[in-house]
């Protein structure tokens, strides 16, 4: 037991994790999963940590969901339970950063960042891609081109961004404070899709793409709902920072 104990705290602590954190998740965790024997008090993992004291598979798959480890990881030196465990659909996330090994959190974020994103050629002209499955339907993936320079170097071409298609309204200036929670919005016009700010004149008749301060591009102007459309606001941006590289 005594390297169970010694194992959960050093991954505790990696993470940045206080007990009364691990607390406070795994009661989120127990709701979730409808079971109130999931909750860990803080008292009870700082004497595991310490004392080394027995646990359940249960309450060891309830730490592997909060410290988003593989469960079979904490399991392998105990038996299986009888019962079936749950599902693992949350996430947690640490408070420190990562570098992520195996388990949920790296398949996770392998998921939203492939691996081919850093040899797949950028296309010239701004798209959205497909709808996938794993997503909720109301969000949207696109792909900047690499002639889409207007919120460049901010973002830049290649870069992907997440869409919710949900938030289509443009924000008025007061919603806002600086360039960085400016909201940005992916828009389709006659002659394809683009992606920046945006601004609606006093009337709402006229929508124009605002380009980034740094950007040569120029700013774009549209009647508005008329000759452009609002996809949705950009809710996630991965961010490209050198050219794609060719598979070795």
């Amino acid at each position: 037991m005594e390297q169970i104990g010694a194992r959960l705290r050093a991954i505790r602590q990696e993470w940045g994790l206080t007990l009364r954190e691990v607390e406070e998740r795994s009661a989120h965790l127990a709701e979730e999963w409808g079971n109130p024997s999931y909750r860990i008090s803080a008292s009870w993992l700082d004497r595991i940590e310490r004392e080394y004291r027995g646990l359940s598979a249960a309450k060891l798959i309830v730490l592997a969901a909060v410290y988003s480890v593989p469960p079979d990881q904490l399991l392998a030196v105990y038996s299986r339970g009888s019962g079936d465990p749950p599902q693992l659909g949350h996430l947690s996330s640490p408070n420190t950063t990562l570098l992520l090994s195996k388990g949920p959190l790296e398949q996770h974020a392998r998921l939203w960042l492939p691996d081919s994103i850093a040899i797949e050629p950028i296309p010239d002209e701004t798209t959205l891609l497909s709808p996938e499955s794993h997503l909720p339907s109301y969000y949207r993936r696109g792909i900047i081109g690499r002639l889409d320079k207007t919120l460049d170097p901010m973002v830049r071409p290649g870069s992907i961004v997440l869409i919710n298609t949900q938030r289509r309204a443009v924000a008025h200036r007061r919603e806002w404070k600086n360039e960085f929670d400016r909201p940005i919005y992916f828009v389709l016009t006659h002659a394809g899709y683009c992606c920046g700010w945006c601004e609606l004149d006093k009337s709402t008749e006229w929508l124009t793409l605002v380009p980034h301060s740094l950007s040569y591009a120029a700013g774009q102007r549209w009647r508005y709902r008329k000759e452009v459309e609002v996809i949705g606001r950009v809710a996630v941006v991965l961010l490209r920072l050198e050219e794609p590289q060719p598979a070795t």
